[in-house]
Formats: C-alpha cells, sequence, structure tokens
C-alpha cells in the first residue's frame, strides 16, 4: 500500500518510523513538545487539513488527523500550503528556508525550535521516507 500524504496510512507509517528509528530516537531525545500541521487547501487538496503528533523524547506517543470541530492546539503549529509541504517532503524545499522565508509559518518557540534544528531536520528525514506519493491534480 502506498502512503499518500495527507492520509491516515500515511501518518501511522510515520508513527512507527518515529517509533523505530533509532537514529530519531538519539537525535530526539531531548523533544519536548507536540506538534500540529495547519496544511492549508492548494492544488489538489480541497480542503484544509490539520494533523496532530504528540511528540516526546525521540518518540510518537500518538497521532491524528483533527477533525474540522477539533481545535488545533500544541506546543507547535506549523502551517503551510500543501504545496510548500510537498515540497519540503520530496526536498525540492529545505524545511529551515522555508522557515525563514515564511513558507512554512510556526507558531510556537522559535527559539527552541532553533536549539533543536538537528531534531527538526531528522523529523523531516523519517517524513520523507514515509511518504510515497502526493495527491495529483
Amino acid at each position: 500500500m502506498e502512503n499518500i500524504f495527507p492520509s491516515n496510512e500515511w501518518l501511522q507509517s510515520l508513527i512507527d518510523f518515529l517509533n523505530n528509528d533509532p537514529d530519531y530516537a538519539r537525535i530526539a531525545k531531548k523533544w519536548e513538545g507536540d506538534i500540529a500541521f495547519s496544511v492549508k487547501a492548494d492544488g489538489p487538496l480541497k480542503e484544509d487539513m490539520n494533523i496532530y503528533l504528540d511528540l516526546w523524547h525521540g518518540a510518537c506517543r500518538g497521532g491524528k488527523i483533527l477533525e474540522e470541530t477539533e481545535e488545533l492546539d500544541a506546543a507547535f503549529v506549523l502551517e503551510a500550503p500543501y504545496g510548500n509541504l510537498v515540497k519540503i517532503l520530496s526536498g525540492k524545499l529545505d524545511p529551515m528556508q522555508a522557515m525563514m522565508t515564511r513558507k512554512l509559518i510556526v507558531n510556537g518557540s522559535m527559539t527552541y525550535m532553533m536549539r533543536n534544528i538537528p531534531t527538526v531536520l531528522d523529523f523531516v528525514r523519517c517524513a520523507r521516507s514515509v511518504t510515497d506519493k502526493v495527491l495529483e491534480e
């Protein structure tokens, strides 16, 4: 089965990957903070979508695609149009450059995020590893 971003299958694959990757466990061992992705409708994604991940000390304690009525409440909320996230997941856009140019908006402690760049970059590596396909027009 292909993991199409964004889907429940993709999310579960990411959770499993994070929890079974020794590099991520080592690099993110001091990370404390849940993350939500606010994926804005763009191109083939016709409706906004919110994805929540509970990340803690190198593990993912859970995650889900939020319903429209569920509040987007996390230590870090990363907001971007679908196309920008696809570029990050495909390696066409550097995640740090995306943050600095506001192609990926970070709500939460940017200071904490900057102190944990290796964790951020390794999380992106893990997400790229499980992304087999993206939505097409």
